[in-house]
């Protein structure tokens, strides 16, 4: 079943377009495949980027914050840097260009979901303490960019690499992998001190 994929906003779109046509952005990009490719690159599979917060051992209610939308840069024959851009006071404008083994992770996360039975809307979920971040398959296929939370029916595929002990590319239920971030992310116990 397809996913339903979000449009991202006009000004996200053509904050990527508008650094991909400046040499000055391009060329000061950490991307050595961006540089160095040839023939055009269009952006294609924009991404809205959550970031996970407040996962703690004591409870609570996690809550996810929009942070920015994120871009495939595909040359003529494959991804070569992801583009993203983020959230200002005017909307939205470019951030960073940026390679590495999340590309490669990302496209075969989404063929994957591609692939189930159930429709859902691709999002990424970031979240920072673990260097973790997971294509977040929303349920809600009409909910807005901005808003939500993982429900009880999403899925979380981690992206490789992903960290120890946590599988790439295994689709997860929230709360599932939320136990296992909020065990990650508790402090170490105290160590007494002797008597």
């Amino acid at each position: 079943m397809p996913l339903h994929a979000l449009t991202a906003p006009a000004p996200a779109l053509l904050s990527i377009v508008a650094a991909l046509g400046s040499p000055t952005a391009v060329r000061e990009a950490r991307t050595p495949s961006l540089r160095s490719a040839a023939g055009p690159l269009t952006p294609e599979l924009p991404l809205p980027v959550h970031v996970l917060e407040q996962v703690t051992p004591r409870g609570g209610t996690p809550r996810t914050r929009l942070t920015g939308w994120r871009f495939l840069i595909r040359g003529p024959e494959r991804a070569v840097a992801a583009g993203e851009t983020a959230p200002t006071a005017d909307g939205w404008a470019f951030s960073h260009f940026f390679e590495g083994p999340y590309l490669a992770s990302t496209e075969l996360a989404v063929r994957q979901a591609e692939a189930l039975p159930t429709p859902y809307q691709p999002r990424l979920l970031s979240v920072p303490e673990l260097y973790m971040l997971t294509l977040w398959l929303h349920g809600d296929v009409a909910a807005d960019a901005a808003s939500g939370l993982p429900g009880p029916g999403d899925l979380l595929v981690p992206l490789a690499p992903a960290p120890p002990g946590i599988a790439a590319h295994r689709a997860h239920r929230f709360a599932e992998l939320l136990s296992v971030l909020t065990h990650r992310l508790a402090p170490p116990p105290l160590l007494k001190t002797p008597a």
